[in-house]
């Protein structure tokens, strides 16, 4: 989602919007029905809101048919609306992280790491979305290139990911009016948008070994906002889909304190042509079928759903190759990780690939 995304996924992150009343006295600004989206300039940071974050999560393939899963995510956390005139460099208006993580499949191991940074010395910032870098923290960078294209990277501890990523379909519009809502109330929302199918290429370097070359597909999400959560949402369940029909699927189930799904849950379905099904709570139904463990926090994890869309007539189960793909900080923990997909839409069978997100599981976000 953010994460979605909720991943917003990515965002992942309940830690970026912490439950509680955010109004103009505190001089941020929420997210409300009607906001008009224009790009190139809401790739960019939007710094009257509190949290943003840039999310990419994909399935890779090298020459030989290995597979693997990454996510890369820039963060920005604001501190204060404005910056005082003539403050110290030091007193910074955000702060400013990211997470990067491989999912090697064929070996079964998953590789974790985080950045953050103040930025003071511009070490780590935003751009403005227009072409040039747009997000970096040292030598994790996201730069958007003149013809239309990302550029990604990242390297930590021996890991290292170099993508091009290319938009397949125009930017999809998460919510109604212009808005993600996550709880009911005013504020408890988002700005939110995606690029469903992104081409990606590029090299994959994983310990000693060479560069490899890869090949896939990427999701991006793209959020901000001040105030999401509510005090009775415990977390969510998140997942993006890219069917082999050409079309994709984000859904996103807010779980409440008492187990129960909140209704402000949604999602997407984007057709093969680019055409968008909003689809509310009641339009779908997610169950889980296995639950995996953690050994590092004891959380316990749904890795594999099935999805029902009656009006869509479609039946999907979601399973993932590797069920460790827990990322634990110390301030936040959550499960990530890549998925296949298999099932029939429209009574046609389709397969799939993309990513689950789940958060709140291990006691806290």
């Amino acid at each position: 989602m953010s994460a979605r995304h909720c991943t917003t996924a990515v965002a992942a992150m309940l830690l970026l919007f912490p439950a509680g009343r955010a109004n103009a006295a505190e001089g941020w600004q929420v997210a409300t029905p009607g906001w008009q989206y224009q790009f190139p300039r809401d790739h960019g940071p939007h710094p009257d809101f509190k949290s943003e974050w840039w999310y990419f999560t994909g399935n890779l393939l090298a020459a030989d048919g290995r597979e693997f899963g990454y996510e890369m995510t820039w963060f920005r956390q604001g501190v204060m609306p404005e910056r005082p005139p003539g403050a110290s460099r030091f007193i910074v208006s955000d702060f400013k992280f990211a997470h990067f993580a491989i999912s090697d499949i064929p070996s079964g191991r998953f590789h974790f790491s985080q950045k953050t940074s103040r930025g003071a010395y511009g070490e780590a910032g935003f751009g403005d979305g227009r072409a040039g870098p747009l997000a970096w923290i040292d030598d994790w960078r996201l730069t958007v290139e003149p013809d239309g294209t990302w550029h990604i990277s990242a390297a930590d501890q021996g890991q290292s990911l170099d993508l091009h990523l290319k938009p397949l379909k125009n930017p999809v519009i998460e919510g109604e009016n212009g808005i993600s809502r996550k709880a009911a109330g005013e504020g408890h929302a988002s700005c939110y948008y995606s690029y469903t199918r992104m081409r990606a290429g590029g090299r994959l370097t994983l310990g000693a070994g060479p560069p490899l070359p890869v090949t896939g597909e990427t999701w991006f999400d793209h959020e901000w906002a001040t105030n999401q959560l509510a005090n009775d949402q415990a977390g969510w369940d998140w997942f993006c889909v890219q069917l082999s029909d050409g079309a994709e699927l984000m859904l996103y189930r807010m779980r409440l304190k008492n187990g129960q799904p909140d209704p402000a849950s949604s999602g997407t379905w984007t057709h093969k042509d680019g055409t968008v099904v909003y689809l509310k709570a009641g339009d779908f139904h997610l169950t889980p079928l296995q639950w995996w463990k953690s050994a590092a926090t004891a959380a316990n994890y749904p890795i594999q759903w099935q999805i029902e869309i009656p009006r869509l007539r479609l039946d999907l189960q979601i399973s993932t190759p590797l069920e460790d793909q827990e990322l634990h900080f110390s301030t936040i923990t959550y499960w990530e990780g890549l998925t296949h997909a298999a099932g029939a839409v429209a009574g046609l069978p389709v397969t799939g690939h993309g990513y689950l997100e789940l958060t709140g599981y291990s006691g806290g976000y």
